[in-house]
This record gives structure tokens, C-alpha cells and sequence, in this order.
């Protein structure tokens, strides 16, 4: 082989076969956007024909009502094949390359927001966008080529579950107590830490179910997946019936991984192979990301104040 070509093949951490988990997140990342799309349609029609709950929460009988809107109901099956590309994704590829790739959802979906409202994007949100986007896509350039699997410890799965429940008591305890001041972004965020970690568990009992290695800490790792999965979605709803489809996505899919990226890090030893230089960049490009979630929030021409 020719050594520079052999150099290269060394840099890249992913092999052939990992390198398949990149498509089937983008597929997910298409879904989850149209999906995000109807299910906000949904919601808005639910809340115009029923007492008006911003900032408290959807209640029972909204939720009822959503599951007869034939628009709800079709955003949330692709919102289920979003979920099952993203975990086919996982199966291949390290969690900190794929899940950041759900950022494409981001520009979809202000593209088909902007056309079905006939609601023009201004300068500020489409900077925002840009950052959303260009920080969680040079965190994944860095991450290809740095990233390594590894597999996930008893003592680490254990530390990842206590830091979930500590993070589904304070978010029912920030919901209960502010839920007259909650706003989309607070929603958006709440739900996107548990995805992060709704990924990471899916990443784990994925791969114990490859190696048929079912035990009672896998299991309260499904348990804790159901539980973050539902208490994401409820925050999720409410997101919607207060902001824009696309700031929902873009704090989803920046939160999201950034959350999941930070236990991969830190947790599961995904970056361990990575150079000193790729530290600093993440952290800046986690940064970038952010804040333009924050910056979409505040300057989105839908976002209800």
C-alpha cells in the first residue's frame, strides 16, 4: 500500500463498516424533521380549539385530542422511523459521529417551516441557523477521525443511570415549580438532555443485545430509556405549542448530542484517542452551537414571547 495512503487509513478511526451508521442518520435526520413539521401542525390545531395552556403545560385532555389529529398522528410515525434510523445508526457507528449528524434536520425543517407558514427567515435567525449547524458539523469533522467504540462498563452504565434519575428529579421539580414562567427554549432544552441520554442507553442495551448479555442493569437501562423517552416527549408537545417547528429542532439536535456527546466523552472514553488540539475544539464548537440555539429563541419571527 502506499504509505501515504497507509497514514491516512490509520488517522481514520472508523472502519468501512462504521462508516455506514453516517447515511442512516441523515435518512433519520429527514424524518425527524418532516415529522417535528405535521406534529407541530398538530399541537397548534389541538391548542386554537381548546383553553389556551402556554407555559403550563399541555393537560389530559389536549394530549387526548392530539391522538385523533391525523396530522399529529402522521408526524409522530415518522417521528418513530427517525427514531429507528438513529438507532440503526448507533449500532454501527460511535454515538458522538451519528448523533450530531441530526443537525440536517435543523435546515429542512426551516426550509418547510418557512414555506408552509409563509414566514420569512430574518438575518438573525438565519445566522443563528448557520452556527447551529456549522458547530455541530465541525464537532462531527473533528469526531470522525477521532472517535473510537468501546465497550460500556458495569461501573460506567451504572453512573450513567444515577445522573438520569438526578436529571428526571429536577426536571419534574423545574417543571412544577415554574411552569407559569416556561417557555419553548426552557422545553427544548429539558427535552434535549434526555434525549442525549436516551441515546446513550439505547447505544448500550443495542450493543448488550448484539453480545446476548441481558441482565437487570440492561433492563433498568430500558427502564430508563421508556422514562426519558416519555418525559422528553411531553416537554417536546409543550415546545411546540409555544415556538416555531424549527426551534425545536435546532435545540434537539444541538442539545441532543452535545448531552450525548459529553457522557461519550467523558463517561464512555469515546475521545480517548483523540489529539490535545480536538478538546478545545469541541468545546468551541459545542459553544457555537448553543448559543445559536439561544440566538434562534430570541430572534425567530414565530417565537411567542
Amino acid at each position: 500500500m502506499n504509505p501515504d495512503l497507509s497514514d491516512l487509513t490509520e488517522q481514520i478511526a472508523l472502519s468501512p463498516t462504521q462508516f455506514i451508521g453516517i447515511p442512516l442518520a441523515l435518512i433519520g435526520a429527514v424524518f425527524l424533521s418532516l415529522g417535528a413539521q405535521f406534529q407541530h401542525r398538530g399541537v397548534l390545531k389541538v391548542e386554537s380549539k381548546t383553553v389556551d395552556s402556554l407555559g403550563k403545560g399541555l393537560n389530559l385532555t389536549q394530549l387526548k385530542l392530539l391522538l385523533a389529529r391525523p396530522s399529529w398522528v402522521i408526524g409522530t410515525l415518522m417521528l418513530g422511523l427517525a427514531i429507528a434510523f438513529q438507532l440503526s445508526s448507533l449500532y454501527f457507528a460511535p454515538l458522538i459521529v451519528v448523533q450530531p449528524l441530526g443537525a440536517i434536520a435543523l435546515v429542512i425543517t426551516s426550509i418547510v417551516n418557512s414555506r408552509v407558514n409563509k414566514v420569512q427567515l430574518n438575518r438573525k435567525s438565519i445566522i443563528a441557523i448557520v452556527m447551529c449547524v456549522g458547530g455541530v458539523f465541525l464537532f462531527v469533522g473533528v469526531a470522525a477521525f477521532t472517535a473510537v467504540s468501546r465497550p460500556v462498563t458495569d461501573r460506567q452504565l451504572i453512573t450513567i443511570l444515577v445522573i438520569l434519575l438526578v436529571v428526571l428529579a429536577a426536571a419534574a421539580v423545574i417543571f412544577g415549580l415554574m411552569r407559569s414562567r416556561i417557555r419553548a427554549v426552557f422545553y427544548v432544552i429539558m427535552a434535549g438532555v434526555l434525549y442525549g441520554f436516551v441515546a446513550t442507553l439505547a447505544k448500550v442495551v443495542l450493543a448488550r443485545l448484539q453480545e446476548s448479555h441481558f441482565e437487570w442493569l440492561t433492563a433498568l437501562c430500558v427502564v430508563g430509556l421508556l422514562a426519558g423517552t416519555a418525559l422528553g416527549a411531553y416537554f417536546v408537545q409543550n415546545a411546540y405549542a409555544s415556538g416555531p417547528p424549527d426551534l425545536v429542532i435546532a435545540g434537539l439536535t444541538v442539545v441532543d448530542p452535545m448531552v450525548a456527546v459529553a457522557i461519550g466523552i467523558v463517561i464512555l472514553g469515546e475521545a480517548s484517542q483523540a489529539p490535545p488540539w480536538a478538546i478545545p475544539v469541541f468545546v468551541v464548537a459545542g459553544a457555537i452551537a448553543v448559543w445559536g440555539v439561544f440566538m434562534l429563541a430570541r430572534n425567530h419571527p414565530q417565537t411567542r414571547l
